[in-house]
């Protein structure tokens, strides 16, 4: 008996199918042994010697996994191809007393037969250096939040933290907040005017200079004096100028950009996004074909695609597409600098399993996050989109305005799926000729005013956190979850906001640990952790030069912080055991209500947040909650009473072909709450 270890259950089991009978697949479920919780488990004073144990709770996973090794004649360790994967196996193979020079890792990219047949052909030894970043990275976040989060407890509230990544980027979402409380905003104009070309064609053109500079129109008395002198101004249409435009496809997913498109066009959470994509890549049952991954591995920052699978997606475009649309030579994307190498960009396992085609083997979330993978991937191996750019420049006394029209003449790799540019309405600038009289019809000056930045919303924070080289593509979703469990950041319309909390959790930090605030910083560190997986540094090295200096300012807050007293935010609900009103805490599933006479007054309550929507089976108030498990539904407030539940957000109006209730189906679709019902309509007709 060969015996296969992998991290889940899912994936046992898509394995197991694909091997023979001589190997028995088994799940860790993830991590068996890691530092002991209740205790620092690091000795910086030792040389940083490590403690490990075996985890709470997974004391009888081990002991069955090495009842099953004492009888293989063989162990293959293939747990997940990253340095959470790699450390999973290492703990495994001392555990087991597997010599450390036997070819007993097995990795794979995407869980396909012939992949993973591959390879179990070409086992390797384990690879210390991956080891050793894992290492050295959970050490430095232990010493930092096994550090400094009793000093919050001491001086804010129990059940606060800090960590390396997670207090850097609450630094940002608090600097983007004050950007946003300072921000002044500033007036500026625009004048735009419809031209009559010849006395039959009417075009609208945009002021573009005006006395040979760009126009600084900054009030309303200064943009209608040059209204005034538009109108009063002889011009004529000066040029026509034409020109092909090329739009390139985009890169394929990496771990940060899934998350991103996630966010803007499906509405997932990162959490949600890395959830989905991991049932895809452990594998789904597709009927007589099997279950295989649908996915490669969903963590990687890389965009590179593989040779032969380039080739194949090749070959699948010029049959599926036309041959117009496969280009010259395979493209190739660049990674940003920094990245690491180890897997492919995120892309389906077979080009050929067209979503539409899988559609009912899948949920619809699942579908919907295949269906993004699947069609960004083939986009970026398909030739670019071609447009007609035409531009009409008027002229007149030292004033231009310049109107542009923009044609699609081939779509190129748009015809997978995605929008084209919008295409200016009217005929084109091919018949209209240079030297034409241009007479002013109307003029039109249009006040505007800067914006202030925008808060963050979890793509737009993940995409800045890549930017700075903050965290990794494991971390990010993992770090917006402990923002919000915490209660340092609210999420209200998918706007990330700090609480005050946050704020003064904040405040401390930057205070007496500038160094974990500060991005470039922790930028730096990110990289040397990098440098370690790569074999370039030592990992005890890197964490005593950070251990030096951290210690210090440990000492130093330790004596000199202050405590800070954070009041709750009081609700208008009263308790009814003791007459109090109750306030509102942030805990390990989101906010709630509790008495502030805790620990007299234990009471306890839901927050329920409402959406001015009647429920249809009892006519209680439909209420925003979230489940155990962290995901957010619509409920009734007469649960257990009432069993009404949505997952959607229900709207005020009802169906006209069924009287069921509306639901937002999309951020711009409506539809009807009764699955058997086929109606659906644009969201801004609504009454919502």
């Amino acid at each position: 008996m060969q015996l296969v270890i992998v991290e889940s259950p899912t994936k046992a089991k898509t394995i197991n199918k694909f091997l023979g009978k001589k190997y028995v697949v088994k799940s860790s479920m993830g991590h068996l042994i890691d530092l002991p919780k209740s205790q620092l488990g690091v000795d910086p004073e030792n040389d940083f010697q490590v403690k490990y144990i075996t985890i709470r709770g997974k004391g009888k996973a081990l002991a069955e996994l090495r009842r099953f090794a004492r009888k293989a004649e063989k162990i293959y360790l293939a747990t997940d191809p990253d340095r959470e994967g790699e450390a999973i196996a290492w703990h495994l193979l001392r555990d087991f007393k597997i010599d450390e020079a036997e070819p007993c890792r097995v990795v794979f990219n995407e869980i396909t037969k012939t992949a993973v047949k591959k390879a179990f052909n070409n086992p390797r030894t384990l690879n210390y250096d991956l080891i050793d970043a894992q290492q050295a990275r959970r050490v430095l976040d232990r010493l930092v939040g096994y550090k400094i989060s009793p000093l919050l407890w001491e001086k804010v509230k129990r059940g606060l933290s800090a960590g390396r990544v997670q207090s850097a980027a609450l630094n940002m979402i608090c600097m983007r907040q004050e950007e946003i409380d300072s921000f002044v905003p500033r007036e500026f104009w625009t004048i735009e005017a419809d031209f009559l070309i010849a006395q039959s064609r009417l075009v609208r053109a945009k002021l573009s200079r005006i006395d040979g500079a760009k126009p600084e129109l900054s009030s309303a008395e200064a943009a209608l004096k040059v209204a005034e002198r538009v109108k009063n101004t002889a011009f004529i249409l000066s040029k026509v100028e034409s020109k092909d435009r090329i739009k390139n496809p985009q890169p394929p997913f990496i771990t940060s950009t899934l998350q991103q498109q996630a966010g803007r066009k499906l509405n997932f959470s990162a959490r949600k996004t890395m959830s989905v994509a991991q049932q895809l890549y452990e594998g789904i049952s597709l009927g007589k074909r099997g279950t295989t991954g649908l996915l490669t591995y969903m963590r990687t920052d890389s965009v590179r695609i593989s040779e032969d699978f380039q080739k194949a997606t090749q070959e699948f475009i010029g049959g599926h597409f036309g041959k117009e649309y496969v280009p010259g030579r395979p493209p190739q994307y660049t990674s940003r600098k920094g990245a690491q190498d180890a897997h492919e960009a995120i892309r389906p396992t077979d080009v050929t399993l067209i979503p539409e085609e899988i559609r009912s083997y899948l949920s619809p979330d699942q579908y919907a996050l295949y269906q993004l993978v699947w069609q960004r991937y083939v986009m970026s191996q398909m030739n670019p989109a071609r447009y007609k750019q035409q531009t009409a420049t008027f002229s007149g006394g030292n004033i231009i305005f310049k109107a542009s029209h923009l044609r699609l003449i081939f779509p190129g790799f748009l015809k997978a799926g995605a929008e084209p540019e919008k295409e200016a309405e009217g005929a084109d600038f091919e018949a209209i000729r240079a030297g034409a009289e241009a007479v002013i019809k109307d003029v039109f000056p249009e006040q505007h005013f800067t914006q202030a930045p925008p808060a963050y919303s979890e793509a737009l924070l993940i995409k800045d956190m890549e930017l700075k080289g903050i965290g990794r593509p494991s971390t990010y979703a993992p770090t917006i979850d402990t923002l919000l469990q915490r209660g340092y950041v609210d999420k209200e319309n998918s706007k990330l906001q700090p609480t005050e909390l946050g704020c003064t959790v904040n405040e401390l930090l930057g205070r007496f640990f500038p160094d974990i605030l500060d991005l470039d910083f922790t930028a730096e560190l990110e990289h040397q952790l990098d440098n370690i997986g790569d074999g370039k540094l030592e990992w005890k090295k890197v964490v005593g030069d950070f251990y030096r200096k951290f210690k210090k300012d440990v000492e130093i807050a330790e004596k000199e912080m202050d405590i800070v007293t954070v009041a709750d935010e009081v609700s208008d609900e009263v308790c009814e055991n003791c007459g109090r009103n109750l306030v509102i805490k942030a805990g390990r599933y989101g906010k709630f209500l509790a008495c502030p006479g805790y620990p007299e007054c234990k009471n306890t309550k839901p927050l329920l947040r409402r959406i001015n929507v009647q429920c249809p089976k009892c006519g209680g108030d439909i209420v925003h909650l979230r489940s155990r498990k962290g995901r957010w539904f619509y409920g009734c407030t007469n649960y257990p009473d009432c069993d009404f539940r949505s997952w959607k957000q229900p709207v005020a109006e009802k169906c006209p072909l069924c009287a069921s209730l509306l639901v937002v189906q999309k951020k711009d679709t409506l539809g009807c709450s009764n699955t058997a019902c086929p109606y659906t309509r644009e969201r801004e007709q609504a009454n919502e």
